[in-house]
């Protein structure tokens, strides 16, 4: 069924890579998901958090852009960072990847499956009731990923057409919301603008880092388009390149401004209260039923792609790792006729839905979707800082090639990757280890992990479980090589 070729070659140009980018992120997902979150933490800050975590990516994205330079690779980071630092190092990058596109699934997956409950129930289909029922919520996640698995699965041009519906749907019904905002609350917003918001004085360094922790979030997925660049046209300027170039400055500015509408909109009370529904909660107060329910549609179809994008990274780079004897070649299998990497693509799947079914046992909804949040920044922080570290090592000389190169290729991406440890290692130092372990004498032991401990050991033992397969390649390289002897 399957032979070792390779991947679809110049599928796609620099508007798809673009719109794969924007479509990575997600953004109505990310705004529907993360605002809550994060004005919770922060506050109006909220926007200047947003703002300068933007700037900081904007140099992990310079890192990416630069490295792409070594060599197209569906590894990206791993491939990349691989190159400059030595294989495992490489192989640690892609393994943070792989982790917290797993994680993803589940934290991508259940506000799809929210909203499409939600749809259901204003048709009176099922019982309102319904959609914050945590089971009823991860049987709908799991259908949907097994829905976008085989979009995927199918072909990359197939992935493309779907990414331009679903972000062309989705960006008309944000742009009503933006321009509906505006005007109805421009003259009697819930939160006076000001230019506080953007101010980086008001930060301590803790609630920096709380913040940044959260909108890291937010940008996290354009690298998809870097995963991309085996099957994307060649060109000068380069499509890979410059689709992610475009991509994160859209971000910027959508995220900007979307924070802006939810602080002009809604009080912090409803904010708080909408949780993960925020578009939704905006477009009630803009627009009359049943048209407000486009939000929530908007919410779908960004999820929907955000998914999709995701299994592109995650199946890419194991893809990528497996062909080149990192992971076992199984991995490594390119369907003949949909030239995709059809069973990275359906281990992704396995393990999404697997994590959705033990996420059904906790108590909430909500509380699934922030402890996956905390999880994914912190395995972004990983494998995003070793990019960042290798672009200024590897182009070291650039600091004496005048001012734009010194930036562009060392110092940017230098000081974004080390913006990225530091959110990782304030966010561990400044968790609570009280009452990690309780002894109740004489008879009984009571154990008690802390709810900081358990993020603790699922973004680092994440990340640490990745020795165990780098110790089997290295067993299968040296028994093939014993063999050949």
């Amino acid at each position: 069924m399957s032979e070792k070729k390779g991947l679809a070659g110049n599928a796609l140009g620099t508007f798809e890579s673009a719109i794969m980018g924007i479509a990575g992120t997600a953004p109505a997902f990310s705004v529907a998901v993360t605002t809550a979150t994060i004005v919770a933490a922060v506050g109006v800050l909220s926007v200047a958090s947003i703002f300068y975590c933007g700037l900081i990516m904007f140099g992990i994205m310079l890192a990416f852009i630069h490295l792409r330079k070594i060599t197209p690779h569906a590894g990206a980071a791993y491939a990349w960072v691989g190159h400059v630092f030595g294989r495992k190092w490489g192989f640690f990058a892609g393994w943070g990847l792989l982790v917290a596109s797993v994680i993803f699934m589940v934290s991508a997956t259940i506000p799809a499956a929210q909203s499409t409950l939600k749809l259901i129930a204003e048709l009176e289909w099922i019982a309102t009731k319904r959609v914050g029922d945590t089971a009823w919520v991860t049987i709908t996640a799991a259908i949907w990923l097994t829905l976008v698995t085989i979009v995927v699965t199918k072909g990359i041009k197939h992935a493309s057409y779907t990414q331009l519906m679903l972000t062309g749907l989705e960006t008309a019904v944000v742009f009503a919301l933006i321009i509906g905002a505006f005007i109805q609350f421009g003259g009697k917003p819930a939160h006076p603008p000001s230019f506080i918001w953007f101010s980086p004085f008001l930060f301590t360094p803790q609630l920096f880092a709380t913040g940044a922790l959260i909108a890291i979030f937010f940008y996290w997925g354009w690298d998809v388009t870097m995963n991309l660049t085996e099957e994307t046209k060649g060109g000068t300027p380069d499509p890979a390149s410059s689709g992610a170039f475009w991509a994160m400055i859209n971000l910027i500015l959508f995220f900007c401004i979307m924070m802006v509408v939810v602080l002009i909109v809604l009080s912090d009370d409803e904010i708080k209260d909408a949780d993960t529904t925020i578009l939704y909660a905006i477009a009630s107060k803009l627009f009359p039923k049943p048209w407000n329910y486009l939000a929530v549609l908007s919410t779908l179809l960004s999820t929907i792609g955000t998914i999709e994008t995701q299994i592109l990274q995650f199946s890419r780079s194991m893809f990528a790792m497996a062909r080149d004897d990192m992971l076992h070649s199984r991995y490594a299998k390119i369907h003949p006729k949909w030239q995709t990497p059809w069973v990275a693509t359906l281990v992704i799947w396995f393990l999404g839905v697997v994590l959705l079914l033990c996420s059904s046992f906790m108590p909430s909804v909500s509380k699934i979707l922030e402890d996956s949040i905390n999880i994914i920044g912190f395995q972004i922080c990983f494998y995003m800082s070793l990019a960042g570290f290798a672009c200024a090592w590897h182009y070291r000389k650039e600091l004496k090639g005048g001012l734009y190169n010194a930036v562009s290729y060392v110092l940017w991406p230098l000081f974004a990757g080390l913006f990225m440890v530091f959110i990782a290692v304030y966010a561990i130092i400044s968790m609570s280890w009280d009452s990690i372990i309780r002894v109740d004498l004489p008879f009984n032991f009571v154990v008690f992990i802390h709810e900081d401990a358990i993020m603790l050991i699922l973004g680092i033992g994440g990340i640490l479980i990745g020795f165990v397969p780098l110790f089997l390649s290295g067993f299968r390289r040296a028994k093939g090589a014993e063999s050949r002897w």
